[in-house]
């Protein structure tokens, strides 16, 4: 590991220093403050790189990872009447199986099956990412917060009313003592509700309201009337500079030069900016509260999106540990991977951390920067710890526009450009009535648009729902198109030029091309009837079929049935292993064709074809 001590050294100190501003930055924008970023990156970097398969690999919260983040802290936050407090055991509990979950995926070796989730789907999402970072970030940019908008807040003061009142009938409920004929005990606790009590209500439910993309949208007239001018300038001086730093050279992070400028303008002429919220001083501390405040009740509606998290780390990590594939030269060990990422969420989680994942951007530098082993990866995490413990107060003063600015630039760069300069090229291959659309960019467009004004969550399952359907037809319909019922005058392969050219109206074959299954088993089914009068015996070519389904299965069943009702034999000729199986489990054989119809190859069934059929026509 020490082999290559220098390299690694400049390596990580060049991912850590490139992975502070975005780690506070996703700190502030999942909702539990810049130290959870900070602590995320600490943990994941470090235990992901120690535990993990891919050397080069820098570790932590990531853009995709935040964005679900976010979602789940919200939810949950709403839950819990917007105190924090109360949610973060939960929330931290989520995080924690998700990382459980990811160490499972791991350990069961699906980290090579994550290859296959389809690219219009990763597309779609990532794209979405990219909107609900952009868009998000407009209020904190122009410096609004709708819960401090007292005008707005107030609004909500009457669904707040309904809301506490509601908890109480909940509470009473709860305690056994909600009693139709007496409201006593609901009027006196009704009573001890204060101004404040309302207005906190108020704030949460503005809050909620003016939350996520269409959130955001909603509110935005007011924010453009509302326009802190000195927070708008902070954000758009450190865009301004990100983009225009890379020009003069690439060697320094442009986003950290931007975080230390803006910054260092703003305290230094003592501006009446918003500062980020206080980073505690000290080492991370264990949030024990996940395991002495735990619940099995208050985790179980957070199972599918703690799996859905873990499963976005896993594809998140791996796509990383390609580009690093590609870069050195080397191959990950995926399912090792998953170990490591899920060792370092868990870790993150337990220390109040956000999750995250392998991050492409940071695992460049680190290469770039001379990283070899998975030494950088820690030195990373360790330089991160040690700016928390020597510069969190003064990182405390970092204004949140300039986070807001650069998670602006996040949102420009995580989307994928790529899938969407393909959009009018791709073919058009589904017809929706008169309109003729392309299935991969109908699954990308439902991913982005569900993804954005929706849930991040069930965007990607309809999307993977979606493009599994579509492969499905797509692959029955190419199966059906190859699998044709014909005589032997029509279509003969190679094989059959020596069958009698007498009996070629009484045998007829069938050619079955590829799978049968689900997908591609109402062509199939048509046999019984397309074979005419004068057969008394069909050979069913079976040498290209390699796998058939339960679907299938049962539709041969069907067929063959169909066939001995007519009086018609039927042979099978090359039948393979797995098909043979599936038909001994229900008795297809020997019930329907027996062994002695059963032929290796088409010159034993000529030959039992010449013993037992007789030439009528």
């Amino acid at each position: 590991m020490f082999k290559h001590i220098k390299g690694d050294l400049f390596g990580g100190i060049t991912a850590g220093i490139v992975a502070l501003p975005l780690a506070l930055a996703f700190g502030v924008s999942s909702g539990l403050g810049p130290s959870a970023g900070l602590y995320g990156a600490i943990f994941i970097s470090f235990f992901a790189a120690l535990f993990g398969g891919t050397n080069t690999q820098i570790s932590g919260p990531t853009a995709p990872m935040t964005a679900v983040s976010m979602v789940i802290i919200a939810s949950i936050l709403a839950v819990h009447d917007g105190d924090i407090e109360k949610a973060l055991p939960i929330i931290l509990a989520v995080f924690l199986l998700a990382g459980l979950m990811q160490i499972g995926l791991g350990i069961i070796g699906l980290g090579k099956y994550i290859k296959y989730i389809p690219y219009p789907v990763v597309s779609g999402f990532m794209t979405a990412i990219g909107v609900i970072i952009l868009v998000t970030q407009i209020l904190p940019a122009v410096g609004y917060y709708p819960k401090e908008d007292e005008e707005f807040v107030i609004q909500y003061k009457p669904m707040a009313e309904e809301v506490i009142l509601e908890n109480i009938l909940k509470e009473e409920a709860g305690e056994g003592i909600l009693v139709l004929e007496n409201f006593e005990e609901t009027i006196n606790r009704a009573k001890l509700i204060t101004e404040e009590d309302m207005m906190k209500e108020a704030k949460t439910l503005a809050a909620k309201d003016a939350s996520g993309v269409i959130g955001t949208l909603k509110v935005l007239p007011r924010a453009l009337k509302n326009i802190n001018w000195l927070e708008l300038a902070l954000a758009l001086a450190t865009i301004i500079i990100i983009y225009g730093f890379k020009r003069i050279t690439t060697a320094v992070p442009s986003t950290l030069v931007a975080l230390i400028v803006v910054s260092g303008i703003a305290y230094g002429f003592g501006l009446d900016y918003r500062p980020i919220e206080q980073i505690p001083e000290g080492l991370p501390i264990p949030q024990l509260e996940i395991f002495t405040q735990f619940k099995l009740s208050a985790m179980t509606p957070y199972i599918f999106t703690a799996l859905t998290l873990a499963l976005l780390g896993a594809i998140d990590s791996l796509l990383t540990s390609v580009v690093a594939d590609n870069m050195t030269n080397t191959k990950h060990k995926p399912n090792k991977e998953l170990v490591g990422q899920g060792i370092g969420n868990s870790i993150a989680a337990i220390f109040g951390g956000i999750p995250g994942a392998g991050a492409t951007i940071r695992t460049v530098v680190n290469i770039k920067s001379g990283g070899k082993t998975r030494l950088s990866g820690m030195i990373a995490g360790l330089l991160l710890l040690v700016i928390l413990l020597a510069l969190g107060p003064v990182a405390s003063q970092i204004p949140a526009a300039v986070l807001a600015g650069i998670l602006v630039t996040v949102g420009i760069g995580v989307m994928d450009y790529k899938g969407l300069k393909a959009i009018p090229y791709l073919p058009k291959d589904i017809k929706l009535g008169p309109l003729k659309l392309s299935s991969e960019v109908l699954i990308m467009l439902t991913v982005l648009i569900l993804s954005s004004v929706w849930n991040l969550v069930y965007a990607v399952g309809i999307g993977l729902v979606i493009a599994s359907l579509m492969f499905m037809k797509k692959i029955g319909d190419l199966t059906a198109k190859r699998s044709v019922v014909s005589t032997l005058r029509e279509q003969t392969w190679s094989d059959e030029r020596d069958f009698p050219e007498k009996l070629k109206e009484e045998v007829f074959i069938k050619h079955v091309k590829g799978p049968l299954f689900f997908g591609s088993t109402s062509d199939i089914q048509m046999l019984a009837d397309q074979i005419p009068e004068t057969a008394e015996a069909v050979i069913i070519r079976l040498d290209l079929m390699q796998y058939m389904d339960q679907s299938g299965l049962y539709a041969m069943e069907d067929i063959l049935q169909d066939l001995k009702r007519n009086g018609i034999t039927v042979l099978f000729v090359g039948l393979l292993d797995q098909p043979r199986y599936m038909m001994e489990r229900i008795d297809i054989i020997p019930d329907l064709i027996p062994e002695e119809h059963i032929f290796e190859n088409i010159d034993e069934c000529i030959d039992w074809v010449r013993e037992n059929i007789e030439d009528k026509y």
